[in-house]
């Protein structure tokens, strides 16, 4: 049986459930003030929820000029591996698009395979490492791999 999803933009009424999720799916979580300071500040979010209104993960974009950002996609820990990941990032891909944007821009940790793995899947190519890009266990540090996507209306809208 298919899992009926919807789509909803980001506000800050969603920062309560969204910081529980970032808390529990990852080591370094972004703070809830990370996430109000990033809303304010004219980016912009977008929540997937299951039918009953229940929160099944989030992206957060920065729009520069041509492009867009992806900062943050996180996906419950409950509702991974069920292409929920793919699901948020065509429609944040779709809506991208839709406001004209070349290209769409991302940083990933090198050690996180799974994201990798779903964004060359997707056709994102690997321009750039940030050396020392994320912070890691024990005060260590980690790469960021850069990403970027061509971004064609015709073949995401």
């Amino acid at each position: 049986m298919q899992l009926t999803t919807h789509f909803s933009s980001m506000t800050k009424v969603d920062l309560d459930q969204i910081i529980v999720l970032e808390q529990l799916a990852n080591a370094f979580p972004w703070s809830y003030g990370h996430f109000k300071d990033t809303l304010a500040s004219g980016n912009w979010g977008l929540c997937l929820r299951d039918g009953e209104g229940q929160l099944l993960g989030y992206s957060v974009f920065m729009p520069i000029v041509d492009e867009i950002h992806l900062l943050n996609l996180c996906i419950s820990p409950f509702a991974q591996g069920q292409g929920f990941a793919l699901k948020l990032l065509r429609e944040a891909v779709r809506l991208s698009c839709a406001d004209k944007f070349t290209s769409m821009l991302l940083e990933v940790r090198v050690s996180n395979q799974r994201a990798l793995r779903l964004y060359e899947k997707f056709g994102f190519v690997m321009i750039g490492r940030r050396k020392n890009y994320y912070p890691a266990p024990h005060g260590n540090r980690e790469d960021g791999i850069v990403m970027r996507l061509a971004l064609s209306e015709e073949e995401y809208v």
